[in-house]
């Protein structure tokens, strides 16, 4: 199975090889990207609860602190 390719056959050859690297490596780069972005938002929606909990927290810590504080005034 030995073929000898014509030179026109072997720059056609070399051209398809080099394009399709490139469109395997553009796909790569385009799913780290979706990965990064989705680990981001994961990231971001965490942080936005733990936020959120934090200020529940608070205000129920501050509101708790005021009815102790009126209850001692009457």
């Amino acid at each position: 199975m030995t073929e000898i390719l014509t030179k026109s056959r072997q720059t056609a050859e070399a051209a398809f090889a080099k394009t399709q690297s490139q469109f395997l490596a553009r796909g790569r780069a385009i799913d780290e990207q979706v990965s990064i972005t989705v680990a981001r938002d994961e990231k971001t929606m965490r942080l936005r609860e733990a936020r959120l909990a934090k200020e529940r927290h608070d205000v129920e810590s501050a509101t708790a602190a005021l009815v102790a504080k009126r209850a001692l005034k009457t």
